[in-house]
């Protein structure tokens, strides 16, 4: 050991003085100057005494302990202890210094770099925007994958299934597979699919956290067109004409002729190869709208299919069998932002005509209502490609017209 290592283990190599140089250590790697005092609550005997040998000089009286970094700095150049001063001091002592900052900025940079496939997948869709959002604000995404290169593959995953969705009808283990190479991966309580699930959930419009249960989450991947299995995928529908040839045209010929509603499953739909043949098929969002014409019309109501929000596999399915047949397709749902989009996946899909959902119905239903009782419109604009319209006057207006103010006019339209 030199002379200068000697003295500098008696000034600051003792453990009385170790958090001086933690303090000046972590100033260092700040990037902060050494300069000004550090001081130390509740100090004790031992502490003080030391800082007394280092100073020259008695501490202040008090409990706390205050030290000028500056001074010790001089102190250990004069007496050749440290002849670089007390950053030399600190470095021979416990090592070389880390950049902070520089590794702070490679970590965000490495973050960045993780979410990259997922701000490419959810650029542009309005849908997800306050989602991303979301997941930045509760830190969600780090506590499943604590490491960005984790988290890169992770999210490459979850930006994979989203370029999926809304789907037309595939179950959740085909596209699991396809997406991660693992039937699995979107499976309840995986990190894949624990993101997802809150993604499905804002692609329906529902609230981004998810609920516990077992049907809460099934439905929430149906409302994006995703079915766990053959029976959970539903739809609602009333006046369907029915048949004998074939099960599922057994199954609707009763239920016409009694004028009620029925709901079929995904399972009874993928059995069924016909078209089925309707004319004019009205399609609504809400299923009030099916029970109120199950109760004014019974019988007399002509073909109607709720899609329930996002349409569910079974939707899609029901609406690929009336098109085969022929079918053309009204369609009405809520005004808002959340409705205007289910509405322009089912327009892109099937090139519906309005039934009541244009700017026109938008500001009859407004003329029509106390706009002190409305509440305002939420969540990120969309366009209205049927009605380019009815966009501009809903951001002008700013408010939300749900469809059960439309029952009246509704029925009035399937009566004539």
């Amino acid at each position: 050991m030199t002379d200068s290592d000697a003295k500098l283990c008696r000034l600051l190599g003792g453990e009385p003085v170790a958090w001086l140089v933690r303090r000046a250590r972590d100033r260092l790697e700040a990037g902060r100057p050494l300069t000004g005092s550090v001081t130390l609550l509740a100090a004790t005997a031992a502490q003080r005494r030391a800082v007394e040998r280092l100073t020259g000089r008695a501490a202040r009286s008090g409990s706390s302990l205050s030290v000028s970094l500056t001074e010790v700095d001089r102190i250990l150049r004069d007496s050749g202890a440290a002849p670089g001063g007390l950053t030399e001091a600190v470095t021979r002592l416990t090592g070389p210094l880390r950049d902070r900052n520089r590794e702070n900025a490679e970590l965000a940079a490495a973050w960045d770099t993780a979410f990259a496939p997922l701000d490419a997948a959810t650029d542009g869709r309005d849908e997800l925007a306050r989602w991303r959002r979301w997941l930045d604000s509760t830190g969600v995404v780090r506590r499943v994958a604590s490491e960005p290169d984790q988290a890169r593959l992770l999210l490459t995953k979850v930006a994979a299934v989203l370029a999926r969705l809304p789907s037309r009808g595939v179950p959740i283990g085909r596209l699991a597979a396809e997406c991660c190479g693992d039937a699995h991966a979107l499976d309840d309580g995986r990190p894949v699919g624990t993101l997802m699930l809150s993604a499905v959930r804002a692609l329906a419009g529902l609230p981004f956290a998810a609920e516990g249960t077992a049907d809460s989450r099934r439905g929430a991947w149906a409302a994006v067109g995703v079915h766990l299995d053959d029976l959970s995928s539903l739809v609602l529908c009333l006046g369907l004409t029915g048949h004998t040839r074939t099960a599922l045209g057994r199954a609707l010929a009763p239920y016409r002729e009694a004028g009620q509603p029925t709901v079929l499953t995904l399972r009874q739909l993928r059995c069924h190869d016909e078209p089925l043949r309707a004319g004019l098929v009205r399609i609504c969002e809400n299923p009030v709208v099916v029970a109120a014409a199950a109760d004014e019309l019974g019988a007399r109501c002509p073909p109607l299919i709720c899609v329930g929000g996002q349409p569910s596999a079974a939707a899609w399915r029901l609406l690929e069998l009336l098109a085969a047949g022929g079918a053309e397709f009204g369609y009405h749902g809520d005004f808002d932002w959340a409705g205007v989009r289910i509405a322009g996946a089912v327009h892109n899909s099937l090139k519906w005509r309005s039934w009541h959902y244009d700017h026109v119905a938008y500001q009859a239903a407004l003329a029509a209502h106390p706009l002190a009782a409305l509440v305002g419109l939420t969540g990120e604009p969309a366009s209205t490609p049927w009605d380019p319209e009815l966009a501009a006057t809903m951001r002008h207006y700013n408010l939300r017209i749900e469809e059960e103010l439309a029952i009246d006019t509704l029925l009035q339209d399937l009566g004539s």
